[in-house]
C-alpha cells in the first residue's frame, strides 16, 4: 500500500533509489570500519579501536534509520552483500591497510565521499522532487558525517 502523504509515486521511487544507494554506501562503510577495529593495533591501539566502536555503533543507528524511511515511503530496503555492492559508490576494503594512518585516510575519503553524495541527494530531494521531509532526513545525516570526517581528519593533522 502506497503512502498518501502528498508525494507522487515516481517522487517516491526516486526518494527510494537514493535512500537505497546510501544504505549500500553505509553497509560498506560500517563494514570496513568494523574491520578496522577489529585489525587496528601499536601504541594507541585502545584508543583507535574505542574511536572506531564510535564510528560503526553511530553507522549501524544510520543503517536503521535510513531502512525505515525508505519503508515509510512505501519502499523496500535493499537488504543482501550482493545488492549492497550492486548499488554502493565506495569501495570494499579488501586488502590489509599498512598503517593506523591509512586506516583513517580510507575512512575520511569514504565519509567525504558519502557527505558529497547527500549534500546533492538534498538538493535533488529539495528542488527537484519538492520531498521538505527527505531532504531534511538527508541533512541531519550528512552533518552527522560531516562531524564523522572532522574527527578522521583530526587524527591525520
Amino acid at each position: 500500500m502506497q503512502p498518501n502523504i502528498g508525494l507522487e509515486s515516481d517522487v517516491l521511487k526516486q526518494d527510494n533509489e537514493l535512500l537505497n544507494a546510501f544504505l549500500a554506501d553505509l553497509h560498506v562503510l560500517y563494514i570496513k570500519t568494523r574491520k578496522y577495529h577489529w585489525n587496528v593495533a601499536g601504541p594507541n591501539f585502545m584508543e583507535y579501536h574505542e574511536f572506531f566502536e564510535k564510528q560503526y555503533n553511530a553507522l549501524e543507528a544510520e543503517i536503521d534509520q535510513v531502512a525505515e524511511r525508505i519503508r515509510q515511503l512505501g519502499g523496500k530496503p535493499v537488504s543482501t552483500m550482493h545488492q549492497f555492492l550492486q548499488a554502493t559508490s565506495l569501495q570494499e576494503d579488501e586488502g590489509s591497510p599498512k598503517d593506523t594512518a591509512e586506516m583513517f585516510r580510507n575512512l575520511l575519503n569514504d565519509h567525504e565521499q558519502v557527505v558529497r553524495e547527500l549534500r546533492q541527494d538534498v538538493q535533488t530531494c529539495d528542488e527537484e522532487l519538492n520531498d521538505a521531509g527527505t531532504a531534511d532526513f538527508l541533512t541531519g545525516l550528512m552533518e552527522a558525517h560531516e562531524a564523522m570526517a572532522w574527527m578522521l581528519r583530526k587524527y591525520l593533522s
